[in-house]
């Protein structure tokens, strides 16, 4: 048992070591040593916002879902649509820099003022809101 403790020893210390050394040696001389004591490197932050193209696209879509909307339609139905306009309406104005405040306007004659002005300020700023 003794003999056999001591060969695998041997083998150990003969092969295992020098490979062992031989990828440490590579590690080292390729820059990939010690990945915890490197710096890090920072990566791009993600855009956390969508293009201005697709901005205007949805735009103009929801603009003509609110257009097409038929009488009968359930109140939900508008309800949704105007939401979701106001929010790439308020979207937009965020990525062109237009100063708004739709969001903080009731419902009502003074929210739909507001709206109509937003879209002004972004046609405005150059933005396509109709077709």
């Amino acid at each position: 048992m003794a003999a056999i403790v001591g060969q695998f020893l041997l083998v150990s210390c003969l092969i295992l070591a020098p490979v062992a050394l031989l990828s440490l040696l590579d590690r080292m001389a390729t820059g990939r040593a010690a990945p915890w004591r490197r710096p890090r490197a920072q990566k791009a932050p993600e855009p956390v916002r969508r293009p201005i193209q697709v901005v205007a696209a949805d735009l103009r879509r929801l603009s003509r879902q609110l257009a097409l909307v038929p009488a009968g339609a359930p109140l939900v139905r508008w309800k949704a649509l105007w939401a979701a306009y106001d929010d790439v309406l308020v979207e937009a104005a965020a990525q062109l820099g237009v100063p708004h405040d739709l969001t903080g306007t009731p419902e009502g004659f003074a929210r739909d003022f507001e709206r109509l002005r937003l879209l002004a300020a972004l046609e405005g700023a150059g933005l396509a809101v109709h077709d």
